[in-house]
């Protein structure tokens, strides 16, 4: 097969698994059917190229390709992505990483490329956080970033612990990687701007997940008089406000994008209500200001409501700067592609945070649109990323390209 036929074909092998009827988008959230079954499409791409799967005790997964031993002082490369969802999220965010290494090595090989150096396609799990609430799960893991004793803890929406759903472990998956690039769709109008079909990422913004638990006092909606009411629902609504506006207002990033109510009557005064506060910003400082302000507001809210709030940080990833020599390097050998920064955090961030030299490409999205059933990318564009991301990984395994 050739490699647009290779692509195409993964790409529908993909399109229905997970897929929601009514909204088009998609559902596969970790160790549920359709993210089980995307790692059984994951081993049998595998399979079919002769590759060597391994995985790790917390869903990891890694095809290697190339020599047993490495004799380069860099170590291995890896490549890949993620194949979890967001809820009701878009097709292209993660697997169009996963598919477009497959393709990207299928290209490498009809090229007659030898390696050097064992390559890898990883698809790790747990990357949007959509069911364990922690983003880049499984890479922080697989790394040591997150230790197994806090992560087993974490418990689902249904009240289901982690502890309970794999065994965990240790990982040895990432031994010897000297390198990590990853391509994955732009989640913004970066290149739509630039008319460019692909480009690098050369920096992660800092961003934070926050947990705000605003307690008040259950209460009858009709009996009660409004001045004697302590209502954690109009806190919580006033704090979603004043979070986008100090976004704005500091050209930052807040969304509160999830909510839980008790006791969730509609014709009853809500004795607490959990809001999920999501901000990014461009410096640490400047995220530290936005929470800061955002928690400030939100307790004078409450203070005048008669409730009362506290803020629990879940998780904060400061900014993370890619390689730069690497970044600069691949940009190069792509023919000098637009090099912009993400507010979109991904498992190369997590990689390169623990001193794994690593590089992020992206191929245009035209709607602009990602987490969303209207996230797309155009074939041309995917089969021009999967071109450089065979060059990159051409250059890293032959030893042409040295970070």
């Amino acid at each position: 097969m050739t490699q647009v036929a290779d692509f195409e074909q993964m790409w529908r092998d993909l399109v229905p698994i997970g897929r929601s009827a009514s909204t088009g988008g998609y559902f596969r959230q970790p160790w549920h059917a359709a993210e089980l079954e995307l790692r059984a499409w994951f081993r049998e791409a595998a399979t079919t190229r002769g590759l060597e799967v391994e995985g790790d005790p917390f869903g990891n997964l890694v095809a290697w390709w190339g020599p047993a031993a490495d004799f380069a002082a860099t170590g291995k490369v890896l490549t890949g992505s993620h194949l979890d969802s967001v809820l009701d999220g878009g097709a292209y965010d993660g697997p169009l990483g996963v598919v477009s290494s497959f393709a990207a090595l299928d290209l490498m090989r009809e090229r007659g490329v030898e390696p050097a150096r064992r390559l890898g396609i990883a698809a790790f799990v747990e990357e949007e956080g959509s069911r364990f609430g922690r983003a880049c799960l499984g890479s922080r893991l697989a790394v040591g970033a997150t230790t197994w004793e806090v992560a087993r803890e974490l418990v689902d929406r249904d009240g289901v612990r982690l502890g309970d759903v794999i065994e965990g472990g240790e990982s040895t998956m990432l031994d010897g990687v000297g390198t990590y690039v990853e391509l994955h769709v732009e989640q913004g109008r970066g290149l739509i701007d630039l008319d460019a079909p692909v480009g690098v990422h050369d920096a992660i913004w800092p961003h934070g997940r926050y947990r705000y638990d605003i307690a008040g006092r259950a209460d009858h909606a009709g009996t009660t008089r409004m001045e004697d009411r302590a209502d954690p629902m109009l806190t919580y609504a006033l704090t979603a406000l004043a979070a986008n506006e100090q976004a704005r207002v500091q050209g930052q990033r807040a969304t509160f994008g999830r909510i839980d109510v008790r006791p969730n009557g509609t014709n009853a005064v809500p004795s607490h209500v959990t809001g999920w506060l999501d901000a990014r910003a461009e410096s640490d400082a400047a995220l530290a200001a936005l929470v800061e302000e955002v928690e400030r507001r939100a307790t004078a809210y409450a203070e005048r409501d008669g409730t009362s709030v506290t803020v629990t940080a879940e998780s904060v990833s400061g900014e993370v700067a890619f390689d730069a020599a690497l970044r600069d390097a691949l940009a190069r050998r792509m023919g000098d592609v637009p090099v912009l920064p993400t507010q979109a955090g991904h498992d190369a961030g997590i990689l390169q945070s623990v001193g794994i030299p690593t590089a992020m490409l992206f191929v245009r999205n035209p709607s602009g649109v990602s987490h969303s059933p209207y996230e797309t990318a155009e074939t041309a564009d995917c089969l021009t990323g999967v071109e450089a991301l065979a060059d990159a990984l051409t250059g890293l395994v032959t030893g042409e390209v040295v970070v």
